[in-house]
């Protein structure tokens, strides 16, 4: 017999941010593996009555081995849940080598991130025109996972756009520094998330150069994500997509928009940098 195993992102912790697929998943799993040091609890109010819980947050990768062995030979459907999305920081490529060596068949279920979590928690987009179109999404270097040469968040600091540090609050004043050594202004826009849809959550504003004693005053380092960068704050622009001038496959754009968004964006590319 093979089972399967599914890895499922739980979201940024409130039970009803889960997407429909990973809550009917968890309702049809024999065996559910959570971690109750990352995942909050309501997530479980979607699991069977008789299914088998399982907490992994004292377990290493040896101590769920021989659960993925019991799958595979009795043919059980796992639903391992991870927080936010598997695809980050979820230490899933490890496991499902390990799965496809033991003959299971491996699903993934995607989730929401923290960091657009907390993004949608202060009402804000993280990309927006004009001012930052790219999201950097990192960890402060130095922690307990090597990070390879050239990720280093001084150098990711110098792109001046919205960069979201995960696994970093810990040592809040050296990501301060970081970012003021790559470029980013003591004064750019800055917000630290705990535990952000938890029920016990605290978002705080701040700044570059308040971040470290917002993190400080508030006592956090762990479950704690920062984003930075000047789009927290910007405002007076606006997307090409919706602009009547702008036309694609559905839509004509009206003539003198059209002549008006073309002379902006001549005139932004003349712009001195």
């Amino acid at each position: 017999m093979s089972g399967t195993i599914w890895f499922v992102g739980a979201g940024p912790g409130a039970a009803d941010l889960l997407t429909l697929r990973a809550a009917r998943v968890i309702a049809a799993a024999d065996v559910v593996v959570w971690a109750a040091s990352l995942v909050h609890a309501d997530v479980l109010t979607h699991a069977r009555p008789d299914a088998e819980i399982v907490d992994s947050s004292r377990l290493p990768m040896e101590g769920v081995l021989p659960l993925f062995r019991r799958a595979a030979a009795d043919g059980l459907t796992v639903a391992r849940i991870h927080s936010g999305d598997p695809a980050l920081w979820g230490a899933v490529q490890e496991q499902l080598d390990l799965c496809r060596a033991l003959g299971l068949a491996v699903e993934i279920v995607p989730g929401v991130s923290s960091f657009t979590a907390v993004a949608a928690r202060i009402g804000r987009e993280l990309t927006v025109p004009e001012i930052a179109q790219s999201v950097i999404l990192t960890r402060l270097e130095g922690g307990k996972t090597p990070m390879p040469p050239g990720e280093r968040v001084r150098e990711f600091a110098r792109h001046g756009t919205t960069m979201a540090l995960f696994l970093s609050a810990a040592r809040s004043g050296q990501v301060q520094a970081e970012l003021l050594a790559g470029g980013y202004s003591a004064d750019t826009p800055a917000v630290v998330a705990y535990q952000a849809t938890w029920p016990d959550e605290l978002v705080a504003p701040c700044t570059v150069g308040t971040l470290a004693a917002t993190v400080k005053e508030h006592r956090l380092w762990k479950h704690t994500l920062i984003l930075v960068g000047p789009a927290l704050a910007a405002a007076g622009t606006r997307s090409h997509l919706y602009h009547p001038g702008h036309f694609h496959g559905h839509r004509r754009a009206e003539p003198a928009a059209r002549a008006a968004l073309r002379q902006g964006v001549t005139a932004r590319a003349e712009r001195p940098t």
